[in-house]
């Protein structure tokens, strides 16, 4: 629709994912200013959407996989080759 405007926040494109996702029950992935390990949980966890989709966030903090695990209470399964870097 031209000239909608769309509130800009975190999370903010999140309810297109999960009303696809409702009425179509196609598989969505969920972007828009998803920046935390919990928000990103929650979204997967509570059915809106099936993926969570980042680019900025890796931009700025490549290691967020990692940081995110444990943040989660996950320890992170590191590859064997990468792990002396870890010690």
């Amino acid at each position: 629709m031209p000239g909608a405007v769309i509130p800009v926040g975190p999370g903010y494109q999140v309810p297109f994912a999960a009303r696809i996702r409702a009425e179509t029950g196609i598989a969505t992935g969920a972007v828009g200013m998803i920046t935390t390990a919990a928000q990103a949980e929650a979204i997967v966890a509570s059915g809106q959407a099936d993926l969570v989709l980042m680019a900025r966030e890796f931009l700025r903090r490549p290691h967020w996989p990692l940081h995110a695990a444990l943040e989660l209470g996950i320890e992170p399964a590191l590859p064997v080759q990468y792990q002396r870097g870890f010690l």
